[in-house]
């Protein structure tokens, strides 16, 4: 079944479309603007042209949604097979499936929200002609990671969104910024090189590096020792991206680091190319490799998903000038976790909800590092202490919809039924309670009791951030001084007040409205109708793990 009826060859289009529109669009951010297109002034023009491009890319992936057959998620759909590097076996192969397809419409979604915001909300930095660039390039690489069918074409794309990412947070962040950005590159570049060792071993040894014919094989073409070798090469290079406990000591400072969007995209699309690789790599092509490592690849998911939560308390208490977008990065840590701990079960329950938790992860913790931006460029800091002050930050009576919008996605993380959160980790526990053939049930079980203990850290420090961001009282305007009462300028969302005063802080503003409430009501949406992805997801996951039967 298909909303609209189009053809295979405008699908193609539509695909290749999307993942070459961006590229295109980064270099024509760099020209100067057409005469009748510079408005006000060229950097108007630009962020201008972003949002065009993005929003461009945006509607396409949705035209591509509702050409999608959802009849047969299973198959590879708007396909395109050029042959590329003859000698080496490389071809151009794309295509989508069940499983990359709410990637794709996610990464399209946020990267349109994230210029949306930037056009009303620039970060402070150089030339918002290489801001717009490096946006775009970035999400070129995005969409072709989730897109290709090659091993060393997605390894291209995989690598390609490192340096955008690296520029976005050098030189458009905020404190240590370089250290931060120095950082992220040496950990993905080094676990990129061991990773590209990885996919070479696979695609010598079996003759193709094309994706599909390999997991159709199933590993049947590769020895045991062979897939050992390749899954430990891979695997360190997408735990690092993902990341993985140990592997994650990069991703706090680069979020604390970075600009709003920046971290937006950092942890609502970059982070799912590490699972995804998981996905649609280990998984299918070397099934008896990932059996073997799949016991270590659970311990470190809840040892994450502890850690990353006790991180988030310690850094929530009174007292330890905690960072909150410091405290949201962590809890990414958690979130990740339930995602690896899915994959490392080897069951369609739990890849299904992994591949859940990795949309709700992205959908809710883009709009937490949103707020939180919001929240610091308002209060001019994001210190925990210094915004709960002597008796609360008190959002509730100061900007009350800002307030009960953090505090919705604070519920929604910590996985309140009736929202996304809630269904990724539930379906992750159920696998981890009966893992596949060949792994141990009494350890899985352990690892789901694990789990499930962290759900309770994770309810414990989001109430805390809650309760001391949005509760505490509030000085009513009537009790204010005159000086205090003076209407703020329209680009000063937040201004201190006189000695003792709370600081008059703007609600919710239009555009952070326009970029917001999409996140808002996907977040419901996911939750309230989970079969809206599982019904894409379950039968590519089922012919994914039974070898490309279907």
């Amino acid at each position: 079944m298909t909303v609209i009826d189009i053809s295979p060859s405008v699908m193609q289009f539509l695909l290749a479309f999307i993942v070459v529109a961006p590229l295109l669009g980064a270099v024509a951010a760099l020209l100067p603007a057409p005469p009748g297109l510079r408005g006000k002034n060229p950097d108007q023009a630009v962020l201008r042209h972003g949002v065009t491009v993005t929003g461009a890319v945006l509607i396409a992936a949705i035209v591509l949604a509702t050409g999608f057959d959802h009849d047969q998620p299973a198959t590879m759909q708007a396909t395109t097979d050029i042959s590329w590097i003859p000698a080496l076996g490389v071809r151009i192969h794309l295509g989508i499936d069940g499983i990359s397809l709410p990637l794709l419409l996610l990464t399209a979604l946020l990267t349109f929200l994230c210029a949306l915001y930037s056009y009303f909300k620039l970060p402070a930095g150089p030339s918002p002609k290489a801001f717009i660039a490096l946006v775009l390039v970035l999400e070129s690489g995005t969409l072709a990671t989730f897109a290709v069918l090659d091993l060393l074409l997605f390894f291209l794309a995989f690598e390609m969104v490192l340096i955008p990412m690296y520029f976005l947070i050098a030189r458009w962040g905020g404190d240590q910024r370089r250290a931060a950005a120095w950082k992220f590159i040496l950990y993905t570049l080094l676990g990129s090189v061991v990773m590209l060792l990885g996919l070479l071993l696979i695609g010598l040894k079996s003759g193709t590096f094309d994706m599909v014919a390999l997991a159709t094989d199933n590993g049947r073409g590769l020895t045991t020792s062979v897939q050992v070798i390749a899954v430990l090469a891979i695997g360190v290079g997408l735990a690092v991206k993902t990341p993985m406990w140990p592997l994650h000591s990069w991703l706090p400072d680069a979020h604390t680091a970075a600009p709003t969007v920046g971290s937006v995209l950092l942890a609502g699309v970059l982070l799912k190319m590490g699972t995804y690789g998981f996905v649609r790599i280990l998984l299918p092509i070397a099934p008896d490799g990932m059996r073997t490592f799949a016991p270590y690849l659970a311990a470190f998911a809840v040892v994450g998903i502890v850690y990353g939560s006790l991180a988030c308390l310690a850094l929530a208490r009174n007292g330890a000038r905690g960072d909150l977008k410091r405290l949201i990065a962590y809890s990414s840590v958690g979130h990740m976790g339930f995602v690896l701990l899915g994959i490392a079960t080897m069951t369609p329950t739990g890849v299904n909800g992994a591949l859940f938790a990795n949309i709700a992860h992205g959908l809710i913790t883009g709009l937490l590092f949103f707020l939180v931006g919001a929240i610091k460029d308002r209060y001019g800091t994001a210190d925990l202490d210094t915004l709960a002050g002597a008796t609360g930050a008190a959002l509730y009576g100061r900007a009350p919809r800002l307030g009960a919008l953090l505090a919705f996605a604070a519920v929604a993380s910590l996985g309140l039924p009736g929202l996304a959160g809630f269904w990724g980790e539930m379906l992750t526990l159920f696998g981890a309670y009966s893992p596949a053939e060949g792994l141990s049930r009494p350890a899985f079980r352990t690892f789901m009791a694990i789990g499930a203990f962290g759900t309770l850290l994770t309810a414990a420090y989001m109430l805390i951030v809650v309760r001391r961001v949005c509760m505490g009282e509030h000085t009513p305007h009537s009790q204010l001084s005159p000086d205090d009462r003076t209407p703020r300028p329209a680009d000063d969302p937040g201004r201190p007040t006189a000695a003792g005063s709370p600081p008059q802080l703007a609600d919710i503003q239009t555009y952070e409205a326009a970029a917001w409430t999409p996140l808002a009501a996907l977040t419901v949406l996911a939750g309230l109708w989970p079969a809206i992805l599982l019904g894409l997801t379950d039968p590519a996951v089922q012919k994914l793990l039974a070898g490309g039967k279907s």
